[in-house]
C-alpha cells in the first residue's frame, strides 16, 4: 500500500511528514473551531483534559522509548527552572490563549495571529538582546503587518471582522508560541525532545488542573464532543509531534519550517468546507501576504546562520 512512499528519497520523505504535522496543526484549529464554538466545552475543563490525556500519552511513549532516561531533566535545577517556564509560558499560556481566540473568533484568524511567532522571535531578540534587525526583518514586518491588517479586516479598515478580543488573545497566542519554540531550545540540547514536550504538557496540566480539576464539572459531552477532544490531542500533539520526530531525521529544519506555511493555508481551507466561511479577496491576499513574510523571515536568517557557521 505505502509502496510509492518507499520510493521516495530521504528529503522528499521528510518534506512529506512535515507537511502532514502542518496539516495536522491545521485540522487541531478547526476541530478546536468545533468543540469550542458548537459544543461550547468550557475553556477551563477542556484545558485541563487535553494536557492531562495528551501529558500522560508522551511520557508513557518516553519512557518506553527512553526508559530511565525520561528522568534525567531533572539533574540540574537549572533545567528544572527551564522546563516550569516551558511548561507555563509556553505550552500552557499558548493553548489556553489558542482556545479562547477560537472561541471568540475563528480558527482561521487565530492560525494566521499564532504564525506569526517568528516575527516575534526577532522582536525579542532586539529587545531582550539587543540583536539589531537586519533590512529584510523590517520589510517582513511591514509585510506581515499589512497581511494580518487585511485578514481581520476584510480590506474594511473601520472595523474588525473578529471581536476585539479574540484578536488580542490572537496576538498573545503569536507571542507564546515564540516562546514556546525559543525556551526548551537548551533542553532539546541534552534531551530528547518528546521528553522534554511531555514533562512541558504534565506541567501545563498541573497548572490548569489547579484551577479546573478534570474530574470536577465535567460538562455534558455528546459524541461528538468526546471525538472533537480526542481528535486535539492526537491532530494536535500526537500526530504533529510524531511526524515532526521523523521528518527531521530525513530532511533538514530549512525544509520542515518551510512546509509550516501549509496549517494556515489548510485552517482555511478546512474552515470553508466544515464551518461555510466565506473567505474575501482581502483576507485570501492578507494570509497570503503574512505566509510569504515569515517565509522571507525564515530564509534570510538562515542564510545569517550558515554565514555565521562559515565564519
Amino acid at each position: 500500500m505505502f509502496t510509492w512512499y518507499r520510493k521516495l528519497s530521504n528529503n522528499m520523505k521528510g518534506i512529506l511528514l512535515a507537511g502532514l504535522a502542518s496539516v495536522s496543526w491545521g485540522i487541531a484549529g478547526v476541530i478546536t473551531q468545533f468543540v469550542s464554538q458548537n459544543e461550547s466545552i468550557p475553556a477551563s475543563w477542556f484545558l485541563s483534559a487535553r494536557t492531562t490525556g495528551a501529558g500522560l500519552i508522551l511520557i508513557l511513549a518516553s519512557a518506553i522509548i527512553y526508559r530511565g532516561r525520561i528522568f534525567d531533566i531533572f539533574k540540574s535545577w537549572k533545567s528544572i527552572g527551564i522546563l516550569i517556564c516551558y511548561g507555563l509560558f509556553g505550552l500552557a499560556a499558548n493553548m489556553g490563549s489558542f482556545y479562547v481566540s477560537i472561541q471568540t473568533g475563528n480558527a482561521a484568524a487565530t492560525t494566521i495571529l499564532q504564525y506569526l511567532a517568528p516575527l516575534f522571535i526577532v522582536i525579542g531578540g532586539f529587545i531582550f538582546q539587543r540583536r539589531k534587525p537586519v533590512k529584510m526583518d523590517l520589510v517582513v514586518f511591514v509585510i506581515a503587518i499589512i497581511g494580518v491588517v487585511l485578514s481581520i479586516t476584510k480590506g474594511d479598515l473601520s472595523q474588525l471582522s473578529i471581536p476585539l478580543d479574540s484578536f488580542l488573545w490572537g496576538l498573545v497566542t503569536g507571542v507564546t508560541a515564540a516562546l514556546y519554540v525559543v525556551l526548551p531550545r537548551p533542553l532539546g540540547k541534552t534531551n530528547p525532545p518528546i521528553v522534554v514536550m511531555g514533562w512541558g504538557t504534565l506541567i501545563a496540566s498541573l497548572a490548569f488542573n489547579l484551577n479546573h480539576p478534570v474530574w470536577k464539572d465535567v460538562p455534558p459531552l455528546s459524541a461528538g464532543a468526546i471525538l472533537g477532544v480526542l481528535g486535539i490531542i492526537f491532530f494536535g500533539t500526537l500526530l504533529t509531534f510524531s511526524t515532526l520526530i521523523y521528518a527531521s531525521r530525513f530532511t533538514s529544519s530549512e525544509n520542515i519550517s518551510l512546509m509550516d506555511a501549509l496549517q494556515p493555508v489548510s485552517t482555511f481551507i478546512l474552515s470553508v468546507i466544515f464551518f461555510k466561511e466565506s473567505l474575501s479577496l482581502a483576507e485570501v491576499v492578507g494570509a497570503i501576504m503574512v505566509i510569504i513574510a515569515i517565509y522571507l523571515l525564515q530564509y534570510t536568517q538562515r542564510h545569517e546562520d550558515i554565514a555565521q557557521q562559515k565564519q
